[in-house]
């Protein structure tokens, strides 16, 4: 029978040698992708480029390494809450006259509850265009009925 010690340490060069060829794959090939941290029910996998966590434990045949759950609701509440600061410090900005960074678009006011909507009417130009698109495709849909009809009669 091997004792916990021996089988600790057996489970760490089994689950390094598997991140080891993993490393090999990836762009770092100097840092480790994956970190270990003992627990009492076996290892804590931390994988280092998604931050997935991984609980690995002896098993009746082998090591399993199953993923540790999230508290989704606390993740949505802090993303819920980050969002709101970011428009607040948003607002905070504009309101002093301060232009936003780039890539960044201003907020909707607490006033247009994200449902405003901006209806542009077309003018002339729009128009005149729309009617040169609609008799363009009307002269190639008559000309199409022509072609068809000349076929059918060259056909009989």
């Amino acid at each position: 029978m091997i004792s916990k010690a021996v089988a600790a340490v057996i489970a760490t060069l089994v689950l390094t040698g598997a991140a080891s060829a993993d490393d090999a794959t990836t762009p770092q090939a100097g840092e480790a992708r994956y970190e270990f941290h003992q627990v009492a029910d076996g290892f804590l996998r931390l994988d280092t480029q998604t931050g997935e966590v991984t609980l690995c434990s002896r098993r009746a045949v082998g090591w399993a390494c199953l993923v540790a759950p999230e508290d989704r609701v606390a993740l949505e509440n802090e993303i819920a809450r980050l969002r709101k600061d970011n428009a607040a410090l948003k607002q905070a900005l504009l309101s002093r006259g301060l232009p936003l960074p780039p890539g960044m678009i201003p907020e909707a006011g607490p006033d247009d509850n994200g449902n405003s909507l901006t209806l542009r009417l077309p003018d002339d130009a729009d128009l005149n265009r729309l009617m040169a698109f609609v008799g363009k495709m009307w002269h190639r849909f008559v000309e199409a009925i022509v072609n068809a009809q000349s076929q059918v009669q060259h056909k009989s």
